[in-house]
């Protein structure tokens, strides 16, 4: 239970981070939630709960083909948010989101990629 609390714990203080140093650089805070940190993390507790190599570099390239959806949306949520303001930018950025990535994720089984 310890372990678990440990990993709740770091990984709520790079969120924390991440968003306190947003508050204070744009540019910054947005370079650092960019990294995969939450990413980086989850391939370090897989590892050190001794998953399988395979289970470890599935986690990494499903997660690839999860960010890849994601991206128009994080252009767009800056053109929204001052025409709706926040709460309903959110709720639209949410929304277009999953439909991204359904749409995504219908092109890429073609090329034999089952996200669904």
């Amino acid at each position: 239970m310890a372990w678990v609390i440990s990993k709740y714990f770091l990984t709520a203080v790079v969120v924390v981070v991440v968003s306190e140093v947003a508050k204070r650089s744009d540019k910054f805070g947005g370079l650092i939630a960019a990294l995969p940190l939450i990413t980086v993390l989850t391939l370090i507790w897989l590892n050190i709960e001794n998953q399988s190599a395979e289970k470890i570099a599935n986690h990494a390239w499903y997660t690839f083909w999860y960010v890849l959806p994601t991206l128009p949306m994080l252009l767009a949520f800056p053109l929204l948010l001052p025409r709706f303001g926040f709460w309903p930018a959110l709720l639209i950025y949410i929304v277009a989101t999953a439909g991204c990535f359904a749409l995504f994720a219908l092109c890429v089984r073609r090329f034999g990629i089952e996200l669904l």
